[in-house]
């Protein structure tokens, strides 16, 4: 098993929580578009807001990766989405990290997230068997998700 490292550096033990996920096998553009919605929240707030995702309410604004997005009616958002499965496996990583707070006897209220990292993980090269004997490749990039959170 090889050792993981996060990359949020000067982590303080007695001031910050964290929790990641590892190698799962959704969407990078649609995790780095959360990751950038929920930076700043609480953890509440970010629960609240990714629950909503989920259900259709508010949209994720689309800030680098917006070609061929259409618009939404949510305040402050010009082009966004309602990516449910990088949403919902978000929603995991936020329960985790709340727990991770718990377990070290941090106030939940005052938890803000200061840091959420994305990175691609193991490329899963298979194909796709075709007509004639050919094949076309079928390629799962996994990716890893990183959440830091400070007691303020």
């Amino acid at each position: 098993m090889p050792k993981r490292y996060y990359s949020f550096q000067n982590f303080d033990n007695t001031k910050h929580v964290r929790a990641a996920i590892r190698e799962k096998p959704i969407s990078h553009k649609h995790a780095r578009e959360i990751s950038l919605a929920i930076h700043g929240l609480s953890i509440e707030k970010a629960r609240d807001y990714l629950l909503d995702v989920t259900n259709f309410k508010r949209s994720i604004p689309f800030k680098r990766y917006k070609n061929q997005v259409g618009h939404k009616s949510d305040p402050g958002t010009m082009s966004g989405r309602y990516p449910q499965k990088a949403a919902t496996e978000i929603l995991k990583l936020l329960d985790n990290l709340e727990s991770n707070a718990e377990y070290k006897g941090m106030d939940l209220d005052r938890l803000k997230i200061i840091n959420a990292t994305v990175h691609k993980g193991r490329l899963l090269k298979r194909f796709i068997p075709r007509a004639m004997g050919r094949s076309s490749a079928k390629n799962n990039a996994l990716i890893h998700v990183e959440i830091v959170a400070q007691e303020r």
